[in-house]
């Protein structure tokens, strides 16, 4: 076999894995259209992810994908898979399109913000889509709503803990006076125990001092009459 035959040989060899690899791709995309177009959208899944598996560089397989995972409301994986082929595919139109699937998975996962970037960067790309002005619109609105419910949050929040600081103060106050009112009480106890303690002493002394005067003015009278006497 001479040099020339020899190089044709190879290269045969050599472009028939990628030839069968590039049909098994197609035939996996025709499948999972097929799949997405009857709204089987987890079986149009695997056909394409088969694609991908033939083909990793598959801009068809790996964009179609993306819409089967988003179908199933899958928003996550489908905004990995969005995201990634932004980084890999060139061609404005095609970006385009990328952003804008990629701004919708990320809206209805709620990343509102990182939403407005992408539909963004779809129209910089493509600034005449009306589909995308329309959501980057429709993404702006929310946003300001979401704030606008944060900043009433927040302020009810202050509202609810200036009430909370409040109502402590007050029982912490009501408490003080309590005890004021309790330890007055017990003074008022105290001072009328020590009243009726010194009264009683009076008394007794009282008694005393008569019986002694008493004893006194007998000794007295004895002593008179015995002087009679």
């Amino acid at each position: 076999m001479n040099r020339r035959l020899l190089r044709i040989y190879i290269f045969v060899l050599l472009i028939i894995p990628v030839t069968l690899a590039a049909q098994g791709e197609r035939k996996y995309i025709r499948h999972g259209n097929k799949e997405y177009e009857d709204k089987a959208y987890d079986e149009s899944e695997v056909q394409y992810r088969k694609a991908v598996e033939k083909d990793l560089s598959s801009y068809e397989g790996n964009f179609n994908l993306g819409d089967a995972l988003y179908k199933q409301e899958k928003y996550e994986d489908a905004s990995k898979k969005f995201s990634g082929l932004t980084s890999t595919e060139k061609d404005r139109n095609e970006l385009a399109s990328i952003y804008h699937n990629l701004g919708n998975s990320l809206l209805q996962s709620n990343r509102v913000e990182e939403s407005i970037e992408a539909y963004k960067n779809a129209l910089r790309n493509n600034p005449d889509d009306y589909e995308t002005k329309h959501n980057l619109a429709w993404a702006l609105n929310l946003l300001q709503q979401q704030q606008q419910q944060q900043q009433q949050q927040q302020q009810n929040q202050n509202q609810d803990q200036d009430q909370q600081n409040q109502d402590k103060q007050d029982q912490q106050q009501e408490e003080q006076e309590q005890q004021d009112q309790q330890q007055e009480q017990q003074n008022d106890k105290i001072s009328r125990e020590d009243a009726n303690r010194i009264l009683e002493a009076l008394q007794q002394d009282e008694k005393q001092l008569q019986e002694k005067l008493k004893k006194q003015m007998a000794r007295t009278q004895r002593v008179a009459v015995l002087k009679d006497w």
